[in-house]
C-alpha cells in the first residue's frame, strides 16, 4: 500500500514500507543507500532518531499498550501525518504538562489510526527496538552521518 497520492509529487512509501526494504536488502552499501533515499520522509528520520537517539526518552509505560488495530489497507490516517504528534509523547516537549492518561489515550488513538503494521513498529519505537533487520545505529551513522548525536 503506498498511500497519499499527492498532485506533482510521488506517492511515499509508509513506514513499514521502507522498514520491509531495508530488512529484505541484504548488502550493506544498498541499506545505506536506503537509509539516505528514504531520509527525506520526515516520518522516517523521525523514526530513526526516537529508535537510536539516546537524548529522546519516551513519557510512555513500557510494554504494549492496549489498542484495536485498523484494518490493514483502510487505516485513517498514516504515520506520515502523524507523526507531528511525537512532541507529546517524549520528555522535555509539550507533553509534559499532560495528564499522563490522556497522553496515553492520545498514542493509542495514533495506533488505532494508523497502518496495523506502523503501529507494530511504533511500539517497538517506544521500546528503542529497531524492527527492521540490519538497520542498527552504526549503519544509520554512517549512512546520515549528522543525524543522530
Amino acid at each position: 500500500m503506498i498511500t497519499e497520492w499527492q498532485p506533482g509529487k510521488k506517492t511515499r512509501p509508509e513506514l513499514h514500507e521502507m522498514l520491509d526494504t531495508i530488512s529484505t536488502t541484504t548488502a550493506r552499501k544498498d541499506k545505506i543507500q536506503l537509509v539516505q533515499d528514504f531520509s527525506q520522509y520526515p516520518c522516517f528520520t523521525d523514526y530513526i532518531r526516537c529508535v537510536f537517539d539516546s537524548r529522546i526518552i519516551f513519557a510512555l509505560p513500557q510494554g504494549r499498550p492496549p489498542f484495536e488495530a485498523s484494518e490493514e489497507d483502510r487505516s485513517p490516517s498514516s504515520w506520515h501525518r502523524q507523526n507531528k504528534q511525537l512532541a507529546y509523547f517524549v520528555k522535555g516537549l509539550k507533553g509534559d504538562a499532560m495528564n499522563p492518561i490522556k497522553r496515553e489515550n492520545l498514542f493509542i488513538s495514533l495506533l488505532e489510526s494508523v497502518d496495523p503494521r506502523d503501529a507494530e513498529h511504533l511500539i517497538g519505537m517506544v521500546s528503542k527496538k529497531s524492527s527492521a533487520k540490519g538497520l542498527t545505529e552504526k549503519l544509520v551513522r554512517e549512512a546520515l552521518p549528522t543525524l543522530l548525536s
